[in-house]
């Protein structure tokens, strides 16, 4: 081979190289008005972010000024991170954001195949400066400037719970609440992973409403294999926040390993109850606190075969000291948040007895119908009933993918963010009787099977 054949084959295999890292990160959906989305390359600086990074974030219509940013943080690897492509089209995190006049903001961190994950999920590295600059570049897209100083809700999953967890850590003043699934920042030095930084637990934090969820399978139930270190580090930094009167809870799900089930109908009413107490009415002002005497406890039981219902935290007794009874105790917000979190437990059938918002814009051209709808805020949306001429035509979809918990009208992926490509409100009625004109009724069905009125 002549040296000219031989440095174009190298150039060739490099540009292979590099291209075959961005192919996960290439395909995702378009950012048009509600959606805008900002992107940032790596970084080369000391104590910058090192990886490539999309921002992706949905403002509800109509919202003239928005209260906060809910972020949906996806965890560690390639799979995970290209998840968060699709997190701020979520129709069921969208639901709480819009009750709320919030923000849903979905990172996707560009992290190569097996490189590190600490130098994003500790947000020390460079996320948490990246994370506070998009608030800035999206509040100018959107319009909306007042993004960059509104109050944070987090949700993570794994890598991303680590890092929800860390930026209690840094800006407690900033966060509302956080829900760390199966990820969570450490306190101490871990001998196996000297990687990861520990992080100084501050008094502010206390006040700030973090739920640790994670899988039976994670070092409850199941003692050996790869996510079994889970169950200790949630419950060496959940006795840690606890014991000095941190607002935090412990929610095991009965069900899974690392992947996250049915979290979604325990963690987004949580948050839900957590923003409604926590949010300012006026634009600027601090976060309010949740009253301790507020709260509902039940005992830290993990492993254990019956649940213990929740009491009212006045009611609640332990046996040693005043002392044991905060570090033994789960502490969750409300009386509804404490009846659903003893479902989740159980077998993760979180109740609902209220029906979805009902289909609207409903169009039809030629054979083809279109809708909108919002989901159910409690139980999300499973799929749509199309009549015609008031009889039964079809569902859509058929059947719901979501092979980690119910079954969804989006379908699910592993981190919680639907699949892509996104699935439409679209139906085609291949069977219509030419000449005839069909009244057709399109019916929403939440995941817990209510239908819409």
């Amino acid at each position: 081979m002549s040296k000219f054949l031989l440095i174009i084959a190298v150039v060739l295999v490099a540009f292979a190289t590099i291209v075959s890292a961005q192919q996960p990160y290439e395909v995702f959906p378009p950012a048009e008005p509600p959606y805008y989305r900002v992107r940032y390359e790596a970084s080369t600086q000391p104590s910058e972010l090192t990886y490539p990074v999309n921002y992706t974030v949905w403002i509800p219509s109509n919202v003239k000024t928005l209260r906060g940013v809910i972020v949906h943080q996806h965890g560690c690897g390639v799979g995970s991170c290209k998840s968060g492509l699709t997190g701020a089209y979520d129709l069921h995190w969208q639901a709480l954001a819009k009750k709320h006049d919030c923000a849903l903001l979905a990172p996707s961190y560009e992290q190569p195949d097996q490189a590190d994950c600490q130098m994003w999920c500790d947000p020390r590295n460079g996320s948490s400066a990246a994370f506070q600059n998009c608030l800035v570049d999206l509040g100018v897209k959107s319009k909306h400037p007042e993004l960059a100083t509104v109050p944070w809700a987090l949700w993570g999953h794994s890598g991303g719970g680590h890092w929800a967890g860390g930026m209690v850590m840094l800006h407690p003043q900033r966060v509302a609440a956080a829900w760390l699934r199966s990820g969570v920042p450490l306190f101490e030095t871990n001998p196996d992973r000297p990687s990861i930084k520990p992080h100084t637990l501050p008094d502010a934090a206390l006040n700030v409403p973090m739920m640790c969820n994670l899988g039976t399978k994670e070092g409850v139930s199941v003692k050996t294999g790869r996510f079994t270190n889970v169950w200790p580090a949630n419950e060496a930094f959940f006795r840690e926040v606890r014991v000095k009167g941190g607002l935090i809870g412990v929610a095991v799900d009965p069900l899974t390993a690392h992947e996250c089930g049915n979290q979604r109908y325990l963690a987004i009413p949580w948050l839900d109850a957590c923003l409604s107490v926590r949010l300012p009415s006026q634009d600027g002002d601090s976060l309010n606190t949740i009253p301790r005497e507020n709260g509902w406890l039940a005992p830290l039981n993990i492993g254990a075969v019956k649940v213990v219902a929740p009491v009212p935290a006045p009611e609640y007794k332990a046996t040693i000291t005043e002392k044991a009874i905060i570090a033994e105790s789960v502490w969750l917000p409300s009386e509804t948040i404490a009846t659903a979190w003893a479902q989740y437990v159980t077998d993760t059938a979180v109740s609902d007895h209220t029906p979805p918002p009902s289909p609207t814009n409903i169009c039809v051209h030629e054979n083809e119908l279109t809708w909108e709808a919002e989901a159910d805020l409690e139980s999300g949306l499973a799929r749509f009933i199309i009549q015609r001429d008031g009889k039964f035509l079809a569902n859509v979809p058929k059947q719901g993918r979501n092979p980690f918990g119910r079954p969804i009208f989006q379908n699910l992926q592993y981190s919680d963010t639907p699949t892509q490509p996104l699935v439409e409100m679209r139906f085609t009625d291949k069977n219509q009787i030419a000449g005839k004109e069909h009244q057709y009724r399109v019916i929403a069905v939440n995941t817990v099977g209510i239908e819409s009125k």
